[in-house]
């Protein structure tokens, strides 16, 4: 490997100390060594911005490289000499008047220096402008020439398509917000929601929804999920001051504020049914203090609990010496609920938390042996990597420490055990920091990928290994297919990458929960075909800041068939879908495609006749009697709600339709079965 630096004595520095001001006057280097800025205070600021974080720059500091041959290049701030003090770089290609964004970079190296890598071609211009967005204060950088390293042939490309109506404050999220199943385009500002509603062949509509009162804005996370089980997504905001929900009303065509007033340094907020009563709860880390929550009554009530501090919380994080920065809430031992990881930033480790039912959670950090130190993260990503049906860990690294990768051991009796450190010779040994990771089938060849930093995805290459693949100007963001073509597009400020379809197969399920939350947040997917298993649990809030789509999302490679899909509730329930035709949207409603008989964990009753007109009957299976039904609509609505009398269950007042009937036994275990009301 070739290792050049680019040299400038701070004497020669100071001698061309306003020569790089502009582009035009862009001081020209070659590569000898370190060069030092002594302030920045150039006349022309950069633009556009290249790197994270937006505008608010007044000056810039111009240099311009032109390399002999092929090299991978790093520009870097991320040395000793720099400690404490912030930069940012942006890296051009063109012409003077005509520059197009190359790479850049804002916080990839330690505290908040910056660190670019990308690729250059030999005998073409690069210009480097670095600006004073966090600090004019002089400082000093580096030029790193590497042998070119030749990325594996790009596996999806992306058109990006900036949508100049995309520009509320805070542009993080894409979910369904009108209950079409299709992804939309979420943007929050003071007192406004703007949604761009995905229309048939990817157009959007665009509507503004004013909100009354003073909202905490989304400065750290933002998280969606239906709250109210209206059929409408509601948005959680986390800030450095607290939360406020956004709730829907029962339309959909309003919201209002519900700001609860505690005190929360917010980092990545999620809704999760903590409790598992069917209602969405919200809970937040908590930077400075122990990890907060609030239960949801399902009546418009939220109650504020604090780990290790309100009597009766649940330990979800009792502070140590700061830093929990991004939860991600997945079902690590595969027994049927969800477990919850924390990212640390501050010194103390990482975090598993193993959901024990009724018992609440327990800290199995030490135990699962991820709990390396020391580390620095604020966010990681979660994902089956090699499908072997269980939930691998990638902590993600924001700078100062390394990323490490931990392959999960579970065993065929769901009891966990510890996990495997296989970072070395994973390729994430290389660090290039940041704080998003999100972990997706990009290019839809049946295994998980990393978007996070260094303008590039990560390709899993179905061994447990990764590839980097370097795009322009790409960035950790919100994630969903907006245009419903099987493939993820990300949302990078107000640009779009769709993603160009490569030939791969697709599917995708979208879920509403009935005696679960509406939306399925915790469910665990399953895809069966010739691949073997691919595994997906519902989440929502993932990596540090953004929200992504609820739809499942699962790369079929070039398979053409799929055997079945299992979806296993939060309440229990468990649908199987038989032989679903690959590179469609499935949408699945809770207990409308129950276990078949000769299937484990099948249904405790029968119930007759099916279709039915004024009554059904019931007949116990198991010997256990049937106490309470619910009935709902295919659209999640609860119509009835009644004590079992005699096996029996009245439904002459129901409206001529299919319903899904929720029976709970004298053990509180709750069954469902589809049926039709004539």
């Amino acid at each position: 490997m070739k290792k050049i630096t680019l040299m400038f004595g701070l004497l020669l520095a100071a001698q061309f100390s306003t020569a790089q001001d502009t582009c035009a006057a862009a001081f020209p280097i070659t590569a000898e060594g370190s060069f030092v800025v002594t302030a920045v205070n150039g006349t022309q600021v950069p633009m556009p911005i290249c790197a994270d974080n937006g505008e608010g720059a007044t000056a810039g500091e111009w240099y311009k490289y032109t390399p002999s041959q092929d090299y991978t290049v790093t520009v870097t701030s991320n040395l000793a000499v720099n400690n404490g003090k912030d930069t940012r770089v942006h890296i051009y290609t063109g012409t003077c008047g005509a520059l197009a964004c190359y790479a850049g970079d804002d916080d990839s190296g330690n505290g908040f220096l910056s660190v670019a890598t990308f690729n250059v071609v030999g005998g073409t211009t690069y210009y480097i402008a670095w600006d004073n967005h966090w600090s004019s204060l002089g400082f000093t950088f580096e030029v790193q020439e590497n042998d070119v390293v030749v990325p594996p042939p790009t596996p999806v490309s992306y058109n990006n398509t900036p949508i100049g109506t995309v520009n509320s404050s805070y542009n993080m999220c894409i979910v369904d917000m009108n209950g079409d199943h299709l992804d939309d385009i979420v943007g929050v500002s003071a007192n406004n929601m703007r949604v761009h509603f995905q229309q048939a062949g990817g157009t959007f509509n665009i509507t503004d929804f004013p909100i009354s009162g003073t909202s905490f804005m989304p400065g750290w996370s933002i998280a969606a999920g239906d709250l109210n089980k209206d059929g409408y997504n509601d948005l959680l905001l986390g800030s450095g001051s607290g939360l406020t929900f956004w709730q829907s009303n029962s339309t959909g065509t309003a919201y209002s504020n519900i700001t609860p007033g505690q005190y929360i340094f917010c980092q990545r907020t999620n809704f999760q049914d903590l409790n598992n009563d069917g209602n969405l709860d919200a809970f937040s880390c908590h930077d400075v203090d122990p990890n907060v929550y609030y239960i949801n009554d399902g009546a418009g009530n939220y109650t504020y609990y604090q780990s290790g501090v309100t009597p009766g919380a649940y330990n979800l994080g009792v502070l140590m010496s700061g830093g929990n920065y991004a939860s991600l809430w997945t079902d690590f031992d595969n027994d049927g609920d969800s477990d919850m990881f924390v990212s640390k930033c501050s010194g103390p480790p990482c975090e598993l938390h193993r959901n024990d039912g009724a018992a609440g959670y327990t800290d199995v950090s030490a135990f699962a042996a991820i709990n390396a130190q020391p580390v620095q993260s604020w966010s990681s990503a979660i994902a089956d990597f090699d499908n072997d049906g269980d939930m691998d860990i990638l902590v993600g690294s924001n700078g100062g420490t390394g990323n490490f990768l931990y392959r999960n051991n579970v065993d065929a009796g769901n009891t966990l055990v510890p996990f495997t450190n296989i970072t070395d010779g994973s390729g994430w040994e290389t660090n290039v920091p940041h704080r998003d990771y999100y972990a997706y089938d990009f290019d839809n060849d049946g295994f998980v990928d990393v978007l996070g930093g260094g303008n590039r995805i990560m390709f899993n290459q179905g061994d447990l290994k990764f590839a980097p693949v370097s795009y322009t100007n790409i960035s950790a963001g919100a994630v969903g297919d907006l245009n419903n073509d099987g493939f993820l597009d990300i949302m990078n400020g107000n640009t779009v990458r769709y993603a160009v379809p490569n030939g791969n197969n697709w599917f995708k399920i979208a879920l509403q929960g009935i005696a679960s939350n509406s939306n399925g947040i915790g469910a665990r997917v399953e895809l069966f075909g010739p691949w073997g298993k691919q595994i997906r649990d519902v989440r929502a809030g993932e990596g540090f800041g953004y929200m992504s789509t609820l739809n499942t999302h699962f790369g079929l490679g070039t398979a053409t068939e799929i055997e079945k899909a299992v979806i296993h509730w939060p309440s229990g329930t468990v649908d199987v879908i038989m032989n679903p035709t690959p590179n469609q949207q499935l949408f699945v409603v809770e207990g409308s495609s129950p276990l078949s008989v000769n299937e484990p964990n099948s249904n405790a009753f029968a119930i007759y006749p099916n279709p039915a007109s004024s009554a059904l009957n019931i007949t116990a299976l198991n010997g256990v009697a049937a106490k309470h039904a619910r009935i709902f609509d295919l659209t999640g609505r609860l119509v009835l709600s009644s004590e079992v009398m005699n096996n029996t269950i009245a439904i002459e007042k129901l409206a001529t339709g299919s319903y899904v009937l929720l029976l709970e036994d004298s053990n509180s275990k709750t069954f469902s079965q589809k049926f039709i009301k004539e």
